[in-house]
């Protein structure tokens, strides 16, 4: 039986597959980063709307920290295929903090400095500056940030679908490099001179 991506990608249009194949962890993470949103927008409405009416950043701090476990057990199991390490989980929890930060600052920026806020603007002007610059900016940012933070730090070691693991240490397959740029260099000159003689 097919897979769930299997069967989606049989409805895409046959143009856009290749496309969608070739950056298929892209597409991946962008799934799971959807999902993740939706799940942070609706815990911070929650909180915002309930126990948490009078502090916002404590309530998309509280959300996207939610969204953040979620997006972690989702990345790891299928964006990346990752083989675990021992150290993943601090790596993706310090990545993942710097990223809470990096998704957070937009609103204090709005609140805070701007002053975007009640009593100086209509309530409505500040719930729509607190969606534009926590949820839209903060979250756009803070996503550019996770996705090139993951590859580059956490997921470093991924698994194919056969459960061959690729990066980290070990040969890889693929070309291999040659010889030092100075050596070819050498050999370059060394061909030279012998077809001048």
């Amino acid at each position: 039986m097919p897979s769930l991506t299997q069967r989606v990608l049989a409805r895409v249009p046959q143009g856009v597959r290749p496309h969608l194949v070739r950056h298929r962890r892209l597409v991946k993470f962008l799934l799971v980063g959807s999902g993740c949103f939706v799940l942070t927008l609706l815990i911070n409405y929650a909180l915002r709307l309930t126990v948490l009416e009078r502090k916002p950043v404590v309530a998309l701090t509280a959300a996207t920290a939610v969204g953040t476990a979620v997006s972690y057990l989702l990345n790891r199991r299928w964006s990346f295929r990752s083989s675990w390490r021992r150290r993943e989980p601090l790596l993706f929890l310090l990545v993942s903090a710097a990223a809470i930060a990096v998704n957070v600052l937009p609103l204090i920026a709005s609140r805070y400095l701007f002053d975007l806020r009640e009593p100086w603007v209509s309530p409505v002007t500040q719930e729509l500056a607190d969606f534009l610059s926590g949820m839209v900016l903060g979250t756009f940012v803070a996503m550019l940030f996770r996705f090139w933070a993951m590859q580059r730090w956490v997921f470093t070691r991924t698994e194919q679908p056969g459960g061959v693991r690729v990066g980290g240490a070990g040969p890889q397959p693929g070309p291999q490099p040659g010889p030092p740029l100075g050596a070819r260099v050498r050999s370059a000159e060394a061909g030279a001179g012998e077809r001048d003689a």
